[in-house]
């Protein structure tokens, strides 16, 4: 990252201030600007009010302009002065940034009612009004900054004397405003999840809304800032803007009423061409080439890109948004889109994402209204030109092979394959996909996530395994329905009638014993797709058996993880893990991180009720404190799911049970090891892959070789490692 350095300005190259102004023999120091600076300013001596004048200086008011002990006046050339103007120390030295150099003073600029820091290079500023500058920030090229009385810096707030109807507002969710919420600076995706979702909680909604009002004074006159080393260059209009420190401006059209968080570690940009309006960004947060946004939050380290549109929405944490458009939504943590023809409206979609080209997810053409949404489970991944009609629900790690579909979709099967057979008229779902031939694809999706999480400070915790007790959940309520339809499907073909429960109970029987009937029954689900064409399920006995197996490795594999750092590791304590592990709980999915849902609910009565001290300050202390219970709630969920799914109570555990489930964890890893060479190895054998390539040689030479691949390398080691720890375990249980 380029850092601005400060250098003596006789080494400047070029000679902006003229050399016989400046002073001779003065040594190279540095003090910070201080805040609240009141007192350490002092009126212009009349010597330096002439030498001012001299330089072209003007103002309507000289004793208005205070100046600190120690100011190099002839570092002030042409500039006009109006109101009350601070300008701290400017010594003789110039500032330089990713190769821009530049002296050190205030040239050739209108500065009204302005705190000027340390040692800034202010220069071709043709409007500078209200704003405080703090040290050695760089302002070049700038047509207009200036900062209005009403000034909110992109939080929906109402200032004194100003009506209701000015209050900015998110419309996230849905085109219709019903689930709008008020952005404030420091908004998380679990604030924005929460107002969004419990819409018929007045009280809450009002809490909510008085929450964010506490937050902020109504009083008017807050200034713009600039934080320190901050570089503006070659921007045309910056307009009730608040900007930390650290940031780099360069060739913006147009910043409007935003707040720009950014700091030493976590560097925030704004580039070419971009136009943003009415919005916030979190640290480390980019937007460059071209970029239009409006009304929108921008969640730490999160970016916009090469002509993006944001409008109405808020995107989380580690996000990418490139080249497109995105209406109405609200985007966890960890989602991409990067094409220029894909489009996204009035959505909720989870986190892990990954919107491919051409994709059209939102498209209201069965409502006179836009009151449609839709909501994806995380690890959502729509195909290429894949379309969408709202309202439709899709769970975890959902695929959608390209096509367009012509009906609203209700798919509760998580890691499947939802595809389109159109010269047949029927929808095709395969469930437990991702696991049979997408292993490759799951696991870097899950550690690319975790990798690129570069937040400073984590407010709320982000749940980036692709098994966690959401996506469990959603296995078991999938086996539910495996089980109904496979029986419903046996009922059918032998002309039998039975309820739902014989049929899920039939069902169940046939795909435990993994009956040779299975092979002769073609099993259709209801409830999937809003038409009347059928709904296919593919592969129901390998799915019914893969979402056993990976429910079975998730308790397993915790378990593992626990006893590896244990002090305790005797039987008696793993029996009473067991114990401890209750009913198996609903969790919710609020902003990327996992809650109880009997935790939610408790928040929100404490909202309503009053208790709640604190406002959304408390409301973050909740998500640290869920943070530090989740790895112990994790845990136990894990091991009531691996309870149930091998049928087992606690009364049951001993060695010998303890043994075969670590065995066949240690099992269940190795083979997922060695299902992602196999999937990626499927690119290598491919002969419509290698047939743009002359030679072996040639294709490693584009696209890698397989055996150097360090994600697979990486995967293969870790299950070596995990059969090294089981085996250690197992020895020491008795």
């Amino acid at each position: 990252m380029n850092q601005i350095k400060k250098h003596p300005v006789e080494n400047l190259g070029y000679n902006f201030i003229p050399r016989q102004f400046l002073p001779e023999g003065r040594d190279e120091f540095y003090i910070r600007f201080q805040q609240n600076p009141a007192t350490d300013y002092r009126p212009l001596t009349k010597q330096e009010i002439a030498i001012l004048k001299s330089n072209g200086n003007r103002s309507d008011n000289w004793s208005q302009v205070l100046v600190r002990d120690g100011i190099d006046i002839l570092l002030i050339e042409e500039c006009t002065f109006f109101g009350l103007v601070r300008i701290g120390k400017l010594e003789p030295y110039f500032l330089e940034f990713s190769q821009l150099r530049t002296p050190v003073g205030l040239y050739r600029s209108l500065i009204v009612s302005c705190d000027i820091g340390n040692n800034v290079a202010i220069n071709n500023v043709r409007m500078l009004s209200h704003y405080i500058i703090e040290d050695e920030a760089i302002l070049i090229n700038v047509n207009e900054m200036s900062c209005t009385s009403h000034s909110k810096f992109g939080n929906g707030i109402v200032k004194d004397g100003e009506p209701e109807e000015v209050r900015i507002w998110l419309e996230i969710c849905n085109e219709n405003g019903g689930r709008k919420v008020i952005p404030f600076d420091g908004m998380l995706p679990g604030d924005a999840w929460l107002w969004s979702k419990y819409r018929d909680n007045e009280k809450l909604l009002q809490a909510f809304k008085a929450f964010t009002d506490q937050k902020f004074g109504t009083y008017r006159g807050s200034y713009g800032t600039v934080g320190k080393r901050t570089v503006i260059k070659n921007t045309h209009i910056l307009k009730d803007v608040k900007i930390g420190s650290d940031a780099y401006i360069k060739g913006a059209n147009k910043l409007k009423n935003l707040t720009i968080n950014s700091n030493e570690v976590a560097k925030s940009q704004i580039g070419e061409g971009c136009e943003l309006v009415n919005g916030i960004m979190g640290a480390g947060s980019r937007a460059f080439y071209g970029v239009k946004a409006v009304r929108f939050i921008l969640a730490p380290f999160s970016q916009l890109k090469y002509g993006a549109r944001l409008i109405n929405s808020y995107l989380g944490e580690n996000a990418t948004i490139s080249c497109c458009e995105v209406l109405n939504t609200l985007l966890f943590p960890a989602h991409e889109q990067h094409h220029n023809n894909s489009f996204l409206c009035a959505s909720l979609v989870m986190g892990q994402s990954n919107i491919a080209a051409g994709a059209t997810i939102g498209s209201n053409h069965n409502s006179r209204a836009a009151d449609g949404e839709l909501q994806a489970g995380r690890g959502f991944w729509p195909g290429l030109c894949v379309s969408l009609k709202h309202n439709s629900k899709f769970a975890s790690f959902t695929m959608i092979a390209k096509g367009d579909y012509p009906a609203e979709l209700n798919i509760p099967l998580p890691f499947s394959l939802v595809s389109n057979e159109v010269h047949k008229d029927r929808l095709l779902v395969m469930p437990g996909y991702w696991f049979m031939y997408n292993m490759y694809a799951i696991l870097r999706n899950e550690r690319k996530f975790a990798d690129r999480d570069k937040r400073q400070e984590k407010a709320q915790l982000l749940e980036y395994d692709f098994l966690a007790p959401d996506t469990v959940n959603e296995i078991f309520d999938a086996l539910r329905l495996l089980c109904r339809f496979t029986g419903q499907a046996y009922y059918q073909q032998y002309q039998m009638i039975g309820s739902s429960a014989e049929h899920e109970q039939k069902g169940k029987a046939l795909l435990e014993e993994q009956a040779p009937v299975l092979d002769q029954l073609e099993i259709y689900a209801s409830g999937f797709e809003n038409s009347h064409r059928p709904v296919l399920l593919l592969k129901v006995q390998e799915g019914y058996a893969i979402y056993k197996k990976m429910v079975a490795y998730y308790g397993a594999a915790l378990l593992v993880k626990h006893l590896e750092q244990a002090a305790d590791k005797s039987l008696p304590a793993i029996r009473k893990l067991f114990e401890e592990a209750a009913a198996r709980t609903t969790w919710l999915n609020a902003g990327g991180q996992l809650i109880p849902e009997q935790d939610i609910r408790h928040l929100i009565r404490d909202i309503e009720n009053g208790k709640l001290e604190g406002g959304w300050s408390a409301i973050h202390t909740f998500y640290k404190a869920q943070a530090g219970l989740y790895p112990a709630r994790k845990l136990r969920h894990a091991l009531r799911a691996l309870m149930e799914i091998r049928g087992f109570t606690p009364g049951a555990v001993d060695g010998p049970l303890i043994r075969e489930l670590l065995s066949l964890a240690a099992d269940t890893k190795r083979w997922i090891a060695d299902s992602v060479y196999a999937s990626k190895a499927k690119d290598y054998e491919n002969p419509f892959r290698k047939m743009v390539y002359e030679s072996a040689a040639e294709m490693e030479a584009v696209v890698g070789a397989l055996k150097d691949n360090p994600f697979i390398h990486e995967q293969l080691e870790e299950a070596a490692a995990f059969e090294n720890t089981v085996k250690q375990l197992i020895g020491n249980i008795s």
